[in-house]
Parts: structure tokens; C-alpha cells; sequence
């Protein structure tokens, strides 16, 4: 809703300008924190859909939400720590009123000291060896757990966390050389030169099968430290504001689950998986201690292209092309050191690299704009019983915010139809599952593609008429039979287009029980155009709730979500993920219903939705997927293990036989292949990075049951059709 974004920008701008919101108003503390909590209390007292009440009881709630998050593992705060905070449990809304951050900086300089303070804690305890022979356990209910009193108890704390990481990393080193005597043991001999080769890359590479319990126990302490290393080299890297951004957001957050603070850095990651573009090399980086690391080289990017950046390779230093001396970033944070490498497209940037094979060298490479392909929509056609079908994938509604006329959803959506009629489908898959949402506008656009015009969704703010958001174009690109799949993660826009195309008729919803029940829309908010002569640096974002949406009939989709016309089981059947299970949901209500006329069409919908759900209730593979997830939701719910490993062990091999009935779900195969459009035909000859994903996806594809039904669905709809429009040509 980039109008209403536009709206809200110039009634703030207007607003700000006479209260005099300047960055000057806080010379004397050179810190932006303030500031911070000054406008987003602001924006959001006078733009967010539901305003709260700053009093006693969102004190208290942020005061609790606040350290669940600085310390949920309860390995940090003493009790003491806590008694000395709760001066503060009800006054945080006179002191966020004041634009005071007394807590914060007394929460904060308490944690970086306890932070420190662990550090010794965890290395003395994996000192010295486990004794997995003693009978006690650990529970996993961290928020059952009372704060400790004393060093003693955080001491014990520590050691119960850090041997039941151990306990697992040594019972994958006693299966590992379990599993390596036998293969060994078994082998016999072998005549071919390449299988014997084989066979003794196996035993060199089973070294593992001579070692002690006692040195598999000491190696399993060591993978315990070093992953313990690791999280501490990211905490340390987190400065002062990454803390403060932690604090923000357990304010805005009790507004409603959506409403979030992005800092600058977060901002520029949201904006990237919105428009599923940047500008820069086209690598993913991570951070090993000290070490910038490339982590993945992005299908068609200016790297790719270059062809001399290789994954594994670690980048010493930055040089921008117009400078002359580079930055070294070895121990810098890994943020910063993409910030050095990211860059406006045309410029050049000269990379000094230390390769895999260990010799140093510099590369140039110059910076593009990069695509995220798998954000993107892809089609692939498939037949089935002599009928051609098309398949598209969604993986969000992305759009570039500041030019919707950039490649957005809708028009790759546009686009992908057209290629898939020329190919001569008769029905079409819409896949929605695991869609988180995204641009609202987008919707209004896909859901004209399959209408002819009408009202799509209807839109509301506080105090504020409601607002129908109408496909006005009268072309249809596709009319023929549609199915959408969608899932408990299928969330906003995605329920947006379930919603209108169930309602219209138009299409048949298969899924869970019902989609992930976000029904409600956020803008985001820059707060750097709030403020005038801002010496802060980046503010960051704000992104907030406005208005809530309804369907056409007048239901909102909030905390309900879309009901499937066939429900079908999956792994998230049993899981707490929905929008009701989140904290601070906005509730559900009704509008009244917009006038809209149902799709006129020769489909059987009614019939067709009757064979499937018959289908499905006699299908074996829906049958075990749903016992796996009722059996995975047991496992999630176990709060109770055994630190002494022979009783751990019994529970993880009651645990493989109870898993061994489930491994049917990954052998299970359609006799239906999926191929892809020319156009991507051609681009895989010089691409083969996506040759291979699309390949892995034709694979799972094939092997997808809800895909498989889907098709049965559209061969059904097609045979309603043939069926009905006999017999409206006998009437006529």
C-alpha cells in the first residue's frame, strides 16, 4: 500500500515539523538512544492500528518479555540481579514517557558483566571429563527455572547445560565408530580397483573405530567448546546498539507480534528479501572466529560471472577502486565488513583473499545488481493422464518499494502464466505453501489475473471507513481450473489470495486446516525523514501495524486464518506456529461483506472438493505423514532427559525405532515429471548452479504428495467442465 505509506510519511513529517523533533534537542547525550524511543513512541501512539497504554502493566510485561531475551536459558542473571531490576518492573513506562533508558544501561552493563563472567565458568567445566555413568537429568523447560542465588548454583547450571550438549555430540561419536567397525568388519573382498579404492577411503576415514570411550568423551567436550567459542565471538562482536535494538523491540512488540525495529543493518537485509535484489558482489559471507569467510557464490552474480571467488575462500582485505590503501578486516564485524564490500553497481571493489589451498591474491570485482533467484517465482510443466499442467512456486509477494513498476510478484506471476499457456496447459498450481506474505498491492494485481474485475480485499484503519482494494482490469490472463496449496505458514498476502479466490469460487484451496491467521497490514516506517538535523547517524526503520484486512464476505483472516476446502496433514499439524499462538495478537472480528458475483463457470467445485477429501482420507502416505507429526509434536512437548547415557541412549534408539516407521515418507514417488519452460532451458546452458536447483526441485516435485493431488484436483475440475458443458449445450 505504497499510498498509504505516502499518507502516513507527510502526516508525521507534518506532525514532527510542529513538535520540533530535532536531533539538537539532545546535545548534552550524544547518544541516539533517546531519540530512538522518542519517535517510535511517538509513531506509534499516533499511526499504529491498535495504540496501547503505557501504564503499570505494559511495564511489567516488557520488563519480563525484555530479559526472556537477554537471558532465556536463565545462565547469566543471578537472583540478585533480578531483585535489584524489578526496582524498575512498573516504572518502564515513566521512564519510556521520559525517554529515560536507566534500565536499559543498568540491564545491559550487568549482562556484558555476566556475559564475561561465563566465559571462565564454561571453560573450566569442560576442563575435565563427564561421568555419564551417574544417574541425574536435565530438564529443558527453561522457564520453569528459578533464577540461582550464587556462584555455586550458576556453576551447576552451566555444568547441566554443557553435558547434555556433550552427552549428544558423544553418542554421534560412539554411532560413528560403531557404524565404522561394522562397515569395515563387513566389507569383504573386493576385486574391482575402483571399489577397493572405496573401501580404503573408508578406513582411512575410520580412524574413529580405534578410540577409547574415554577419548571419544573428551573429543565431544571439544565440539562442545568450540560451538560455545563460536556464539561467544558473535556475542562479542554485538556493540551497544545491537543491544538497545533488543530492548526497542520488547517495547513495540507488545503493540502486536508485527510491529518491529529495524536497525540500519536490518533495514538493509528486510529491503533485499522484499525486492529479492542488491547491489553488490553477488557472495554470502559468514564469520569463523576472527575469519570473513565466503559461505555461497549467488547464481548469476557479478562473482559468478568473474569466476575467482571461490566458497572457502576467506577475504583478508577491502580496497574500494577510487583508494588507495585497503581495509583489513580480519577480526572485524561481519556486518561492517559487508558494508566495505557492498557497493553501488559500476563501482569496483579489489578483494585480497587468502584461498583454500592457502596462497594470497587479489581480485577485482566489479559491483551489479544481484538477484536472489530463489526468491522468485518459477513455473514447470508436468503431464498427467494425456493433459499438460503448470505448476508455479511463489515464494513471496516481493516487490522494490521504491519503484513498484520494477520486477514485482505480480508481474513475474504475469509473465509465468503466459509462458505456461504457450506451452498449452489446461490447468494451473499455484503453490502458496510456507509463503510468509509480503506487498499487499501485489495481491490485488495476481488476484485480477484470474478474475474478471471486483473487489479483492477490504481494508481498515482505526476510526477510519474501510477502504476496497478492486481489480479494475477486465482482461483475464488465466480461466481455466485453479488450485492453490497453501500451509500453516502460508500467512498475509498469501491468506489474502486464498481468501478472495475461495470466495469468488475461482479456485480450489488445499492444505492445513487452516493458514497461519495474520490478518493485518505494516508499513514501514524510515525514521531518518522524521528528523531534522540528525548527527545521530542511522536511525533505522520502524515497521508497524495500520490497519487490519477482511476478505470480500467480510471475515478477517486474523488469528483464523483460511480454511482449506481440502484438508490435508503435514509436519506442522500439531505445532504451535500460528498467528494464536504468538504473544500480543490483535483478535479476530467482521466487517460487513463487499458486493462481489461468484466466478460463472462450467466447474463442478462442489464435486470436485467431495472426490478429493475422499481421496485423501484413504491415502497411506497422508496417513503416516499425519502419525509423524503427531510424533513430532511428542518429541518437541519432552521437557525430561537423562544425563546418565545408558539411559540415554535407551531413549534415543526408542527414538530410531519409533523413526524408522516414518523413513516410507522420503521413499514415497509420483510416476509424474516436471519440466522447465524453454526460456530456463536455454539460461541452464550456461548456468549450471540453476540447472541444479531446478532439478532438486523437479525432484522433490515428484515426490510430493499435496503436488500430486493437486493435479488430480485440476483433472477433475477439467472433467466438471467437459461434463457440464454437455449438458448446457443439450438445454440450449
Amino acid at each position: 500500500m505504497r499510498g498509504n505509506y505516502k499518507f502516513l510519511l507527510l502526516a508525521f513529517l507534518i506532525a514532527f515539523a510542529s513538535c520540533s523533533f530535532t536531533s539538537k534537542k539532545f546535545d548534552d547525550n550524544p547518544d541516539k538512544d533517546k531519540l530512538l524511543i522518542q519517535l517510535i513512541t511517538y509513531v506509534l501512539d499516533n499511526g499504529h492500528f491498535n495504540p496501547q497504554d503505557l501504564n503499570d502493566s505494559f511495564s511489567e510485561n516488557v520488563f519480563e518479555d525484555y530479559l526472556n531475551q537477554l537471558d532465556p536459558f536463565k545462565r547469566y542473571f543471578y537472583e540478585s540481579d533480578i531483585k535489584e531490576f524489578e526496582a524498575f518492573k512498573t516504572q518502564l513506562d515513566d521512564q519510556i514517557k521520559d525517554y529515560d533508558v536507566a534500565f536499559f544501561n543498568l540491564t545491559h552493563e550487568r549482562l556484558l558483566k555476566r556475559i564475561e563472567e561465563s566465559k571462565a565458568i564454561y571453560a573450566e567445566i569442560l576442563e575435565k571429563p563427564f561421568d555419564f555413568t551417574k544417574d541425574e537429568s536435565y530438564t529443558a523447560d527453561y522457564e520453569k527455572l528459578d533464577y540461582v542465588k550464587n556462584k555455586r548454583e550458576m556453576k551447576e547450571r552451566w555444568r547441566q547445560q554443557l553435558k547434555f550438549s556433550t552427552i549428544a555430540n558423544y553418542d554421534d561419536l560412539v554411532g560413528e565408530r560403531n557404524f565404522s567397525v561394522g562397515s569395515i568388519q563387513d566389507t569383504p573382498e573386493l576385486d574391482d580397483l575402483e571399489d577397493r579404492s572405496e573401501v580404503l577411503d573408508k578406513k582411512n576415514k575410520s580412524e574413529i573405530r580405534n578410540k577409547s570411550d574415554k577419548e571419544l568423551e573428551e573429543e565431544a567436550r571439544e565440539a562442545t567448546k568450540r560451538s560455545l567459542d563460536e556464539l561467544y565471538d558473535f556475542i562479542d562482536d554485538r556493540q551497544r546498539k545491537d543491544w538497545f535494538a533488543v530492548y526497542i523491540n520488547a517495547i513495540v512488540e507488545e503493540f502486536d507480534p508485527h510491529t518491529f525495529y529495524f536497525a540500519p543493518e536490518d533495514k538493509d537485509r528486510f529491503d533485499v528479501a522484499m525486492s529479492g535484489n542488491f547491489e553488490g558482489i553477488g557472495a554470502r559471507l559468514q564469520k569463523k572466529m576472527d575469519a570473513i569467510m565466503v559461505n555461497e557464490i549467488i547464481s548469476g552474480g557479478p562473482a559468478w560471472r568473474a569466476n575467482e571467488l571461490e566458497v572457502g575462500d576467506q577475504i583478508l582485505k577491502v580496497r574500494q577502486s577510487n583508494e588507495e590503501k585497503p581495509v583489513n578486516i580480519v577480526g572485524m564485524r561481519l556486518d561492517d565488513a559487508i558494508k566495505l564490500i557492498k557497493g553501488p553497481k559500476g563501482t569496483t571493489v579489489v578483494l585480497t583473499l587468502k584461498k583454500v589451498d592457502g596462497t594470497i591474491e587479489d581480485i577485482s570485482i566489479t559491483r551489479d545488481i544481484v538477484e536472489l533467484e530463489e526468491t522468485y517465482a518459477k513455473s514447470s510443466t508436468v503431464i498427467k493422464d494425456d493433459k499438460k499442467f503448470g505448476v508455479i512456486n511463489l515464494p513471496k509477494f516481493y516487490v522494490d518499494f521504491e519503484n513498484y513498476n520494477k520486477r514485482n510478484a505480480a508481474s513475474d506471476i504475469k509473465q509465468e502464466i503466459v509462458r505456461l499457456k504457450q506451452e498449452g496447459i489446461e490447468g494451473l498450481v499455484l503453490d502458496l505453501r510456507n509463503n510468509g506474505g509480503g506487498s499487499l498491492q501485489t495481491v490485488v494485481d495476481i488476484a485480477g489475473l484470474f478474475i474478471e474485475e471486483g473487489p479483492v480485499v477490504q481494508v481498515k484503519e482505526t476510526g477510519q471507513p474501510k477502504e476496497v482494494l478492486k481489480d479494475r482490469d477486465k482482461s483475464i490472463v488465466w480461466d481455466g481450473p485453479l488450485v492453490i496449496l497453501v500451509n500453516e505458514l502460508s500467512a498475509s498476502a498469501s491468506e489474502i489470495l486464498a481468501a478472495a479466490m475461495q470466495d469468488y469460487k475461482r479456485a480450489i484451496v488445499i492444505g492445513s486446516k487452516q493458514t497461519y491467521g495474520k490478518g493485518t497490514v505494516q508499513n514501514v516506517l524510515d525514521l531518518n525523514r522524521l528528523v531534522r538535523n540528525n548527527s545521530n547517524g542511522d536511525l533505522g526503520a520502524l515497521k508497524f501495524t495500520t490497519q487490519k484486512f477482511y476478505r470480500v464476505n467480510g471475515g478477517s483472516t486474523q488469528l483464523e486464518g483460511v480454511k482449506s476446502d481440502v484438508v490435508v496433514p503435514d509436519r506442522y499439524s500439531y505445532i504451535d506456529i500460528g498467528e494464536k499462538d504468538q504473544e500480543n495478537p490483535l483478535p479476530w472480528d467482521k466487517i460487513d461483506a463487499v458486493d462481489y458475483d461468484v466466478w460463472a463457470n462450467y466447474f463442478d467445485y462442489d464435486t470436485t472438493i467431495e472426490k478429493s477429501k475422499a481421496r485423501m482420507a484413504a491415502n497411506e502416505q497422508l496417513k503416516l505423514i499425519d502419525a509423524n507429526a503427531r510424533w513430532v509434536k511428542k518429541i518437541r512437548d519432552r521437557e525430561i532427559y537423562s544425563l546418565n547415557y545408558e539411559d540415554y541412549k535407551k531413549d534415543m534408539e526408542l527414538n530410531e525405532e519409533e523413526a524408522k516407521r516414518f523413513e516410507k515418507l522420503s521413499e514415497y514417488k509420483t510416476n509424474l515429471t516436471f519440466s522447465s519452460l524453454p526460456y530456463e532451458v536455454e539460461l541452464m546452458d550456461e548456468d549450471s548452479i540453476l540447472k541444479e536447483k531446478r532439478d532438486r526441485w523437479h525432484q522433490s516435485l515428484a515426490k510430493d504428495v499435496y503436488i500430486e493431488e493437486a493435479l488430480n484436483v485440476l483433472h477433475d475440475l477439467k472433467m466438471t467442465y467437459a461434463i457440464k458443458n454437455k449438458v448446457a449445450e443439450v438445454k440450449n
